[in-house]
């Protein structure tokens, strides 16, 4: 296969990859609003933990039928990831409950400059200016759209500092352990999401009642609340897989910037669907700059020198009395 078309299929599967998650990530969002909103099913630790068992009985099914192979994770790297996971679950839930909805967003949009460092420190990768300042135009105009009073507390400030981290560090492992022990997305799925819908569905409840001062096994379950359940956890496997497949084709970094593409589809969306909140003048203006950013940053980081990691190679003996020289090795282009 000639290199053209090998960038060709590349490009193409690269845009399925953040297609198919911009879909089932702006429908989770969509269902989910209409489920607590609508039908007050405000549970969103446990029926987390429904989304992952429902993936696990798909990992179970397709590693039955042979599609998923046997492969290996160590536990302590399991372990380590499904805690980032579930700090992360819970620190967002509870960032919300405890801070403003503009800290919240602030907090959210903190999450890129935090991979940024993770990726800087742990592989070595340089940015180039023009995608730095992508990423400054990214985050300004997503912070026009969604900032709104900002207020904090102690306690809210502190949850919010655990769900970036815990956040990052998730998306940060997912790239990693992918790439360090040669596992696919739906195998990493497979071996993450069953301790995770154990640890959430024994936990969530709880975690639920101190949030909410409800009983989950107490709510008036309708046919209606039921079947957008079922809905949620349907799309939430297609979730689930998009993220292992978007980080792990690119990085955590990449998956923050683009992925703000679904903040601008939810807040059209949620215009159109829910008309609560309109479209005001500075809501579409930031609309328009956090789209300039990410075409930017697309643009930036493909380029030569965009986005690269360091790699130092080894002194040859002719060269043992000079300093090393630095061997570039460009990233993953997006």
């Amino acid at each position: 296969m000639s290199s053209a078309s090998k960038a060709d299929r590349k490009a193409a599967l690269d845009v399925a990859s953040w297609g198919f998650n911009i879909v089932t990530s702006v429908g989770i969002i969509m269902v989910n609003k209409a489920l607590m909103a609508t039908y007050g099913f405000c549970f969103a630790t446990t029926l987390t933990g429904l989304h992952f068992a429902t993936t696990t009985l798909l990992t179970l099914l397709l590693r039955w039928l042979g599609y998923i192979q046997v492969s290996y994770l160590p536990l302590p790297e399991l372990l380590k990831f499904v805690m980032f996971s579930n700090f992360s679950i819970v620190g967002m839930n509870v960032s919300l409950m405890w801070n403003s909805v503009g800290f919240y967003q602030i907090a959210k949009l903190s999450m890129i400059p935090v991979s940024c460092f993770l990726e800087v420190i742990f592989d070595k990768v340089r940015y180039s200016r023009d995608t730095k300042l992508s990423i400054v135009l990214v985050l300004l105009g997503v912070a026009v759209c969604t900032v709104t009073d900002v207020s904090v507390n102690f306690k809210g400030f502190l949850a919010a500092v655990i769900a970036i981290w815990s956040t990052a560090l998730q998306q940060y492992c997912v790239h990693f352990l992918q790439r360090k022990h040669s596992l696919g997305s739906f195998d990493l799925l497979g071996h993450t999401a069953p301790l995770q819908a154990a640890s959430l569905l024994l936990t969530g409840p709880f975690v639920d009642y101190w949030l909410t001062e409800k009983k989950v096994y107490a709510y008036d379950y309708t046919v209606t609340s039921v079947f957008f359940t079922i809905l949620s956890c349907t799309i939430a496997v297609g979730t689930n897989l998009s993220q292992f497949i978007c980080i792990g084709r690119f990085t955590a970094v990449s998956f923050q910037v683009l992925g703000h593409m679904k903040t601008v589809l939810v807040l059209i969306l949620g215009f159109i669907f829910f008309g609560k909140e309109g479209l005001n003048l500075h809501v579409i203006l930031g609309m328009v700059i956090a789209v300039v950013g990410m075409i930017w940053y697309g643009n930036a980081s493909s380029k030569p020198g965009g986005k690269e990691r360091r790699i130092y190679s080894a002194p040859s003996n002719k060269s043992q009395k000079r300093d090393s020289l630095d061997a570039n090795e460009t990233d993953d282009k997006v």
